[in-house]
């Protein structure tokens, strides 16, 4: 099974392959629209390397000073990319711009266009398998890495669109305002990519799926024990799940019997993939605070 570190790795060097290859087709076409789409593969190698980091670090176990672990260091990784594509986006449209006003015939195109061609197929194939892995391991850096190709996937479809019909037709501006529709495009991306960034910071609950999976977990202990399990909360933190829960037992019950329950469904919820964390209090405790 491929590893988060060993996916993005792979991305690093794909990254740093298709510079090159993006590159030389600008050397070979002058098109701004092909110098827009190297520039932000330069963004997917800077971005690559630091999600790189981010997830190493955020697989460190907890320690003293982090109980809950580093696994939120991956939402630094979303942020950092989407800072970066929002600094890309602002230097082709400039460039982009100046080109519009000083149109300039378009190069040969063959070597050029197949050099873009090839680089965008190496983006899709990582792209895929990023995005697998990222399912697998529930890492935002590596969905947010994926999802940045997928759209340098398509940007470099529309270059190559934009550059052939500058160069079949006497319409040069088409090349610069591809570019333009380019930058548009991945500013775009940073955006919905800072989004995600600060909504995981400020610890979003869980999807939907997860949490009625917790609760029927709940439920099953609640009819099999007499039990009640009130005020569930969850958070996302990461890849890592955490959800807390005030766990009602009858008055009568000793303290060993109740903590022996809550050990138990914590273990039932850990084996889902949700750390749990149980308060446990008599079922004639605080009424006025049963919530569902």
């Amino acid at each position: 099974m491929v590893t988060p570190r060993q996916a993005l790795l792979l991305s690093v060097l794909v990254a740093a392959a298709t510079i090159g290859m993006k590159t030389m087709a600008w050397w070979l076409t002058g098109s701004v629209g092909y110098l827009s789409d190297a520039m932000e593969s330069v963004i997917n190698l800077a971005a690559a390397t630091f999600a790189l980091v981010m997830v190493t670090y955020a697989q460190r176990p907890p320690d003293e000073d982090h109980p809950f672990g580093h696994s939120k260091a991956e939402y630094f990784s979303a942020a950092f990319e989407g800072g970066l594509i929002f600094i890309a986006s602002l230097a082709i449209l400039a460039a982009a711009v100046e080109r519009l006003f000083n149109p300039q015939p378009i190069g040969e195109l063959g070597l050029g266009m197949a050099l873009s061609i090839g680089a965008s197929v190496l983006n899709f194939l990582v792209a895929r398998l990023l995005f697998r892995v990222a399912r697998t391991h529930r890492s935002m850096a590596l969905e947010a890495d994926a999802r940045h190709l997928m759209a340098d996937v398509w940007t470099t479809a529309g270059v190559i669109l934009g550059v052939g019909l500058a160069s079949a037709t006497p319409l040069t501006w088409l090349d610069p305002a591809v570019a333009i529709a380019v930058a548009c495009n991945i500013l775009r991306e940073g955006w919905h990519l800072m989004y995600r960034a600060v909504n995981g910071l400020m610890d979003r609950a869980l999807d939907e799926p997860d949490v009625q999976a917790i609760q029927s977990i709940l439920d099953g202990y609640a009819e099999r024990h007499g039990c009640r399990f009130l005020n569930l909360r969850t958070r996302l933190a990461g890849a890592r799940q955490f959800a807390q829960v005030d766990l009602r037992v009858p008055d009568d019950w000793s303290v060993a019997r109740a903590h022996a329950l809550a050990d138990a469904v914590e273990i039932s919820v850990r084996e889902h993939g949700t750390q749990l964390s149980t308060h446990i209090e008599p079922m004639s405790a605080h009424p006025e605070r049963e919530t569902s």
